[in-house]
């Protein structure tokens, strides 16, 4: 019997303490096959932060540094810097990346370092309890914001990808989600391109994946991967926000 689907060797074999239906450990499925097809494990190097994916370290059989919340860009660049040749990454949820690290990958992605941000987009803060998000939709129901968020006193959902899009040093950035076989599949394209393009040294790039979160959302899991197309398509809508890549390889 031929074998045609089997576990990446950069993915430790290690149980997901991950909710069900959550969408990291796709993800986290993806990015490692990604590593082993374009042969990255011995030049990998990941950034987890605190949140739900504070124990990436136990999955991906790469290199790893754990940040403080919010400073995932900061190391990066810091280890990128020292260590070029590396391929770095750093794997970031919306409380951290959006909320406490705006400052880090704003500028981050201003000054073109040539690093990756992969940015799980799942609208609430998911390991602390659900509460309200930067990414928590307008009258959306969370933990802090039991009556729906109200754009009148906590202010509109943040699109981190459009703001990154504006600075010059972006290279790439694209939205996708994991709810779908379909999505899945360009989740896998985008980030592909986004390390491609560090490997070219191009500049910063960054994807978005929006994911599920059905503890917190209140939801079973194919509730959930329905919410993402019903709800939150329409406040961050998918595709390629931006791409030079080909600009910065005719330079």
């Amino acid at each position: 019997m031929k074998k045609v689907y089997s576990r990446p060797k950069s993915l430790k074999r290690n149980h997901f303490h991950y909710c069900p239906g959550c969408g990291h450990s796709i993800i986290h499925r993806v990015m490692t096959e990604l590593i082993d097809e374009m042969d990255l494990q011995d030049k990998a190097i990941g950034i987890p932060p605190p949140g739900c994916s504070v124990f990436a370290y136990h999955y991906f059989d790469v290199d790893m540094a754990e940040s403080a919340h919010g400073r995932g860009a900061a190391v990066a660049t810091g280890i990128k810097r020292a260590y070029p040749e590396a391929i770095v990454f750093t794997y970031q949820g919306d409380g951290d990346l959006a909320a406490i690290g705006t400052a880090e990958t704003i500028h981050a992605a201003n000054r073109g370092e040539k690093i990756t941000a992969i940015f799980i987009n799942n609208a609430v803060y998911g390991m602390t309890g659900g509460q309200m998000a930067p990414t928590t939709l307008s009258d959306q129901k969370t933990t802090t914001t039991p009556y729906g968020r109200d754009v009148k006193l906590e202010g509109y959902p943040i699109r981190m990808s459009e703001i990154l899009a504006l600075l010059k040093g972006a290279v790439y950035i694209e939205r996708t989600a994991v709810n779908s076989p379909t999505n899945i599949r360009r989740t896998k394209k985008a980030i592909r391109k986004a390390f491609q393009s560090q490997i070219d040294n191009l500049g910063f790039s960054l994807v978005e994946i929006l994911s599920p979160c059905p503890t917190n959302w209140r939801m079973n899991p194919l509730e959930s991967w329905q919410w993402i197309d019903k709800e939150m398509t329409r406040e961050f809508p998918l595709g390629v926000i931006k791409d030079i890549t080909g600009e910065k390889n005719a330079d």
